[in-house]
């Protein structure tokens, strides 16, 4: 992904992960959109990784769903 800079102090910010719960290793953006193949007719939902980048200077954090 390409660097993100802060709309507010026009530094870099910095890319990080995102903690969720326990048993998780990554955080999920769940969509109202079907997911794809068999799984998508089963009624399953479509499930975006997250990245996650914030400002070294302000500490806005913003979060862009991994739309592939």
């Amino acid at each position: 992904m390409d660097e993100k800079r802060c709309p507010d102090c026009g530094v870099g910010m910095s890319e990080g992960t995102l903690i969720g719960s326990p048993n998780r290793e990554t955080v999920q953006l769940r969509t109202d959109e079907a997911a794809g193949g068999v799984l998508g007719t089963l009624g399953v939902k479509e499930a975006l990784s997250i990245d996650s980048w914030a400002c070294p200077e302000c500490g806005l954090v913003r979060l862009y769903a991994d739309a592939e």
